[in-house]
């Protein structure tokens, strides 16, 4: 005779019930494990800042969340110790328009405007929707900055400009950058990118491995 059918013993539901109950509570701390707030790159990277600890920011003038992600970045910076080096990477992932904002990055920071004129560069592209993709769109752009032109094209094509573009890409590579912004720390963490959501909190993770760094490597010492 089959049982298919037959009535279940209510004590037995009951413990059913409690079996499954613990084991979705026991299973809650594995899912928040799953999503950690920073990884470790592999291999870690050795860096160009001896003696600091060097965090980076891959990014585009392209992106509009690293357009929003740049206030808190310049925010973040001002509060930074001396052990700490800070340097922005433009990535350009192959697309010939980012890689010459990349070279505009790279010109305006040779003779010295980039300071001056990255939040305007920005603006620029998002807000304005200005082409700043080619060579003779960014002279122009610039020449309205009051910027002399042929000093910029000049910076724009130069020696200089095309080594920092080429070790741009190298690192994007060596560091397996697939989305931007994106922050590393010591060439060794690379942080989760909650920068749409909780942009303060990202900045709290960064701190935090600092500050491990900090206390894993004597030589670095907070000054």
């Amino acid at each position: 005779m089959s049982h298919l059918n037959a009535p279940r013993d209510p004590s037995r539901r009951q413990f059913h019930r409690l079996l499954l109950a613990t084991l979705a509570a026991s299973a809650l701390p594995a899912r928040a494990a799953a999503s950690p707030e920073w990884l470790p790159i592999t291999p870690p990277q050795p860096g160009d800042s001896p003696g600091k600890i060097e965090v980076l920011e891959f990014f585009s003038w392209g992106c509009p969340h690293c357009r929003d992600f740049n206030p808190v970045v310049k925010r973040w910076t001002e509060k930074l110790h001396k052990d700490v080096e800070f340097k922005r990477v433009p990535v350009s992932f192959g697309r010939a328009a980012w890689s010459n904002l990349a070279r505009m990055f790279y010109a305006l920071e040779g003779i010295g405007e980039l300071e001056r004129l990255d939040e305007a560069v920005f603006a620029a592209i998002h807000d304005r929707r200005v082409n700043l993709y080619t060579e003779a769109s960014a002279l122009a752009w610039v020449r309205q900055q009051g910027i002399d032109a042929s000093r910029f094209s000049e910076a724009f094509k130069s020696f200089s400009t095309e080594t920092h573009v080429a070790r741009a890409e190298q690192l994007s590579r060596a560091y397996k950058v697939d989305s931007v912004p994106l922050i590393t720390v010591a060439g060794r963490f690379r942080v989760v990118n909650k920068a749409a959501h909780d942009q303060a909190g990202l900045f709290t993770v960064v701190d935090e491995l600092i500050a491990r760094v900090r206390k894993e490597q004597p030589t670095h010492r907070k000054r």
